[in-house]
């Protein structure tokens, strides 16, 4: 059964759409169960993040993924699929491997989609929709991944959507150590966005999140100030640089609560960067004076100016993923021939047994050692020829001459019969 890779990315699909298909983390299980239950799929995983969702699948009609994600996701096939894509067999092994790699991420080379991807299949294994052929899939995928963060220096200064953040504050404001921060979510871009601003100066560091604890946690790693999601109006106004990724499905900033912050602000200019998808903060925010607002495709432009360091990296991992995409399908043919070779030793053994039971019983008659030995082995030569022997005959006689040279090489015989 055939590997397929599919579904949409921030390279076919704008952020109003990737939006509208995203799967909370909290959600792949259940959103894998109703897959299980529609599609009747032994093997699939899904990964799910702000820049593409995705299902690799073993032995599944692409159509009918399509109509699930679209049903799941109460959409409609035509809203999706002029975004959709469906790689097969070895691409898809490939793609998956570039995705896994940072290949295929908006910033070529970013760290955080290894995670995600080991977590998508962690999620699948978890209710059994892990079988043989996706395990080994998704092995290869992990370990060539390593290697070429290990050996390319695809990895080396590490540039994520978090660091790229970060850079576009520094286009924004002259000196970030006399900014205040506000970071709003508790995941892995939070802290890294918290991470990177602080390595750039910026020592006043608010964090947000529906749970006090929750930013209280990250406010003592980082050294900063942590509140609810509740306080949010009140903290809004000392942030120059907002930075948020939630899981919420709705908007928790509105153009109301940030006009207010601006005028409490007395208009001074405010940074925000909206990395959730769906998004954070209401598209209108952009409208206000001095709201600089910015979502995940409006990264690209500064994404561009750091791709030159890593194309070089990026050439050695694409050679190194065609190479062990032609090694994985070798190797999978020759499992093909493994479970033959298997019961052609057991059918060998098999004679071998009764060819020693032969043996044991004409030495219970008294025959010398020698004459057990010439029938036992006789015999045995005799039960391993036999079958072999009849399918030539009969390819001889029906002149079957490419089955004949094959058997020929087979058997090893070099000689001309």
């Amino acid at each position: 059964m055939s590997l397929i890779a599919c579904g949409i990315n921030h390279k076919t699909a704008p952020l109003t759409v990737r939006e509208r298909v995203t799967v909370p983390s909290h959600a792949l299980t259940l959103a894998l169960q109703d897959l299980n239950r529609t599609a009747k799929l032994d093997e699939a995983a899904l990964l799910s993040t702000c820049n593409r969702t995705e299902l690799y699948c073993v032995g599944a009609e692409p159509r009918t993924l399509l109509t699930w994600l679209s049903d799941y996701q109460q959409l409609t096939v035509a809203e999706i699929e002029p975004y959709f894509y469906v790689h097969t067999a070895d691409a898809a092994l490939e793609h998956m491997l570039r995705v896994a790699s940072g290949l295929d991420s908006m910033v070529i080379g970013e760290p955080q989609i290894l995670g995600q991807m080991k977590r998508a299949f962690t999620s699948a294994s978890q209710i059994g929709m892990i079988g043989n052929r996706l395990n080994q899939v998704f092995r290869h995928v992990f370990t060539v991944s390593k290697r070429i963060r290990t050996t390319t220096g695809i990895g080396v200064n590490p540039i994520s959507i978090a660091y790229t953040a970060v850079q576009l504050a520094k286009l924004i404001f002259a000196d970030l150590k006399q900014n205040t921060a506000l970071l709003i979510g508790g995941g892995e871009t939070i802290e890294l966005a918290a991470k990177h601003l602080g390595e750039q100066g910026v020592h006043n560091l608010l964090f947000c999140n529906r749970t006090e604890a929750s930013a209280l946690r990250l406010a003592e790693q980082y050294a900063g100030q942590g509140f609810s999601l509740e306080s949010l109006p009140a903290i809004l106004p000392q942030a120059d640089i907002l930075v948020t990724a939630t899981a919420s499905p709705l908007p928790i900033i509105g153009k109301g609560m940030v006009e207010q912050a601006l005028k409490l602000r007395k208009w001074r200019p405010m940074l925000m960067i909206d990395l959730a998808v769906p998004r954070d903060i209401e598209p209108q925010v952009a409208n206000l004076q001095n709201a600089y607002l910015n979502n995940i495709d409006d990264m690209q432009k500064i994404i561009a100016q750091n791709l030159n360091q890593r194309l070089d990296a990026a050439k050695q991992a694409e050679q190194i993923i065609a190479m062990e995409v032609i090694e994985f399908a070798c190797w999978q043919r020759s499992l093909v021939a493994v479970d033959t070779i298997k019961a052609y030793r057991e059918q060998v053994q098999e004679l071998r047994n009764h060819c020693l039971a032969k043996g044991q019983h004409l030495l219970a008659q008294g025959k010398s050692s020698y004459e057990v030995l010439e029938t036992i082995t006789q015999l045995l030569i005799n039960q391993i020829m036999h079958q072999p022997s009849l399918q030539l005959r009969a390819a001889g006689s029906e002149g079957q001459t490419e089955l004949i040279d094959f058997a020929r090489q087979l058997l090893g015989i070099e000689t001309n019969l």
